[in-house]
């Protein structure tokens, strides 16, 4: 346990005791970094009842981009799958 980091992080006007590895620091301030900025633009660009529904748009946000990531990362795999189906037909066509 003596490797490990104790941090606190601020978000939605909360702060959150953190035990964690010293690796995973820098990655845990950037997402906090990132949150707190999108709160901002949320509770600019919308009327906003409380820090609650900003948060869930964050979440809906962030889960929206890694389900997208999930989706163009399978269509570039088939992709890719395909290109290389292809030039292995033209080779096989060659070599016949």
């Amino acid at each position: 346990m003596s490797d490990q980091l104790k941090i606190k992080l601020s978000i939605a006007d909360r702060v959150y005791p953190l035990t964690i590895n010293p690796s995973q620091e820098e990655g845990l301030r950037l997402a906090t970094k990132k949150i707190e900025e999108m709160i901002k633009r949320f509770e600019k660009s919308y009327a906003v009842r409380d820090k609650q529904d900003v948060l869930a748009m964050c979440a809906l946000q962030f889960a929206a981009q890694v389900e997208q990531k999930q989706i163009d990362k399978i269509n570039d795999k088939q992709e890719m799958e395909d290109k290389l189906e292809a030039l292995n037909q033209l080779l096989q066509e060659h070599l016949s």
